[in-house]
């Protein structure tokens, strides 16, 4: 069992190399930069993974957590559909300018045209965001918190490109957008196509996960 456990964080651990690697030197990094991130030779690193784009699309996969299977966590515990849709457009944007997932996805995504299997994974995520929105309007629109004006598969589409454009803008290091300023952004279409007021006061803790104030 120990030993088990001592192979799962050696590779946790070359994963987030891996993920390091793929933004100080981009999607097309060398297995040896990615050694030597780890601070490993070059045949320890293919001992756990074949080559190095499959060591990249775990990388990758990993990095969908935060964006899609943590925010389900979080949703589970929120009645309010208001609540839901607000907590959700908070924690889809990078925390700064320095946000490594965000980093990580903005490389892959350069990337998509020359690895095609990057660009999947990534519409992947963006299918799944989606569907993710889609619920929380529906939901509240069956409850009568949401009056949509126009179907839900619009919005949700509308809403992760957003999330998207205004993380990249916050990548490039616009002056004047950080993380309250996109937020409000994306809050501001988000009422426009629901009817609803959404002013409900929240702060990110440390996690990115919006509370009461």
């Amino acid at each position: 069992m120990a030993k088990t456990q001592g192979q799962k964080d050696r590779r946790a651990a070359l994963i987030r190399a891996t993920q390091q690697a793929v933004i100080e030197h981009g999607a097309d990094v060398k297995l040896t930069e990615i050694a030597k991130q780890a601070g490993l030779t070059s045949g320890a690193v293919l001992y756990h993974y074949p080559d190095v784009q499959s060591l990249i699309l775990e990388a990758n996969r990993a990095g969908t957590e935060r964006f899609y299977d943590e925010r389900m966590r979080m949703l589970a515990a929120v009645e309010d559909p208001a609540e839901k849709l607000v907590r959700t457009i908070r924690s889809g944007l990078p925390s700064d300018a320095d946000d490594d997932a965000v980093r990580l996805f903005c490389e892959l995504g350069g990337a998509a045209r020359r690895h095609p299997v990057y660009g999947a994974l990534l519409t992947s995520l963006y299918d799944r965001q989606v569907a993710m929105y889609q619920v929380i309007l529906e939901t509240g629109a069956a409850r009568g918190a949401f009056d949509l004006r126009t179907d839900s598969l619009t919005i949700g589409r509308n809403l992760v490109a957003l999330e998207d454009a205004y993380g990249y803008r916050m990548m490039a290091g616009h002056p004047t957008i950080d993380h309250e300023v996109a937020c409000e952004l994306l809050l501001d279409y988000a009422r426009l196509c629901t009817g609803n007021p959404l002013l409900i006061k929240t702060s990110r803790d440390d996690e990115g996960t919006p509370t009461d104030d």
